[in-house]
């Protein structure tokens, strides 16, 4: 009977004196003279195997060991398996590249990318993708709760919505197109469609010529759009409700890989009482945050990277939330498909500013969303002041020449999620395979 790692203690137990299985790879490997020990590592965990005499082996080799689990409260996990039989299913060559069982905060973030495929055995490195997995489960599992219809739309466009800019052309036989920089028309296709309600989770691409720790040029975007709604704090309560149950989800699921660590997600009743700011009052609060940490050499005009890492220490500090949401958004900062913000009461309307939201999350923007001009007439008057001409967009136009909702959306960067949740210095290392502006292998 093969067993996994984790459950050699239950062998023990439900079956005492029986023989079992284990297989995976040789993790380490110790010579007591007259006993070896060797730690097997699956996709469960680690175990100790016990040999009288010392096994031709090497690290990394693959192999399935056979004999009696006993107790030993030194081994992993309290058990260890005394090997009566050994097969060796696939020898490693001696001349490791990588050290997977090293202690990966003494290996430098180039080695571990420069040799992926090795440096993801390494059980604290995968459990970055083990949580990360949760979340992209749990994202999906809460929107289809809410009637949400998941849809997967083409990566390779004609051109842009957000205005061409930031785009990987690419030769398509005899034309030039576009790598997606976002499903955005496609979402929005679709709430006009009559679904109402879709999401999507998959690559986007960004030609930024970026090379920083909370930047990829390819990175997993997990996109919804709704219809029928009344502003972007519609939004920012779905979005809530998502965190909830993502970090819920990954409490509930990855208590071993969140310990690895040392990382804990924020508890529901925080994120509940995150505050939403004005884009105008966000400016104030960094403002005198900088001013009185002397964090800044001068004021703060964007939200910029302090910024983002100041407000939510405001946050956190102010309302036992280190998730804070910025809405009001000048039209400079936003796409131009981006919702007008209605004037109060007896005031006229405002085009300065939108209905749009980002979300920061323990000093770093992890969502940008709003409300979409759904108005024809309206997305055609305020093409020229975004240099876009309506017979480029024709395609994009169409889906409120004939009749869309009002509707919005937002998306969450899965990367820069997991990157906060464990408190990664940088988001490539939460990348399976990151592409930046010089890595395109493996």
């Amino acid at each position: 009977m093969r067993v996994l790692a984790k459950d050699l203690g239950n062998a023990v137990r439900e079956q005492p004196g029986g023989e079992v299985e284990l297989a995976g790879w040789v993790h380490r490997i110790r010579d007591m003279g007259g006993v070896s020990f060797v730690i097997l590592r699956d996709r469960s965990g680690t175990a100790q195997l016990v040999f009288e005499e010392k096994p031709d082996l090497t690290l990394e080799s693959v192999i399935r060991a056979r004999g009696v689990p006993a107790l030993n409260e030194k081994a992993p996990g309290g058990t260890e398996l005394r090997v009566s039989s050994l097969e060796i299913l696939n020898r490693a060559a001696s001349d490791l590249p990588y050290q997977v069982n090293a202690d990966t905060a003494k290996i430098g973030l180039e080695a571990i990318l420069d040799q992926r495929a090795l440096s993801l055995r390494n059980p604290k490195i995968r459990a970055i993708f083990k949580i990360q997995a949760t979340i992209v489960e749990a994202f999906s599992a809460c929107l289809r709760s809410k009637d949400f219809t998941e849809i997967k739309t083409s990566k390779i466009v004609g051109s842009g919505t957000e205005g061409g800019t930031s785009l990987f052309e690419v030769d398509y036989f005899d034309r030039k197109v576009y790598l997606a920089q976002s499903p955005q028309l496609y979402k929005q296709i679709m709430v006009a469609s009559g679904l109402e309600r879709v999401f999507e989770v998959g690559p986007v691409y960004r030609a930024e010529k970026h090379d920083t720790p909370r930047h990829l040029n390819e990175y997993v975007s997990m996109d919804l759009e709704l219809g029928f709604i009344e502003s972007e704090k519609d939004l920012i309560e779905l979005e809530k409700e998502i965190l909830i149950y993502i970090f819920d989800e990954v409490a509930r699921k990855n208590g071993p890989e969140l310990e690895l660590w040392n990382a804990a997600v924020p508890h529901s009743d925080a994120v509940k009482k995150s505050p939403t700011v004005t884009y105008e009052e966000a400016l104030k609060i960094v403002n005198a945050g900088a001013g009185k940490t002397g964090s800044s050499t001068g004021r703060i005009f964007d939200l910029n990277p302090e910024a983002e890492r100041i407000l939510c220490e405001w946050s956190l500090r102010e309302h036992g939330s280190d998730i804070v949401f910025v809405n009001a958004f000048p039209r400079r900062h936003r796409p131009f498909y981006t919702y007008p913000l209605a004037a109060p009461e007896g005031g006229e309307a405002s085009a300065a500013l939108t209905m749009s939201f980002d979300c920061l999350f323990r000093g770093l923007e992890i969502t940008s969303g709003s409300r979409r001009q759904h108005d024809y007439q309206a997305l055609l008057d305020c093409l020229p002041k975004f240099n876009l001409k309506a017979e480029d967009m024709a395609g994009y136009l169409a889906v409120f020449k004939y009749g869309a909702p009002p509707h919005g959306g937002f998306a969450i960067g899965c990367e820069r999620l997991t990157q906060k949740i464990l408190g990664l210095a940088n988001v490539k290392e939460a990348s399976l395979f990151p592409r930046d502006r010089k890595r395109v292998e493996p």
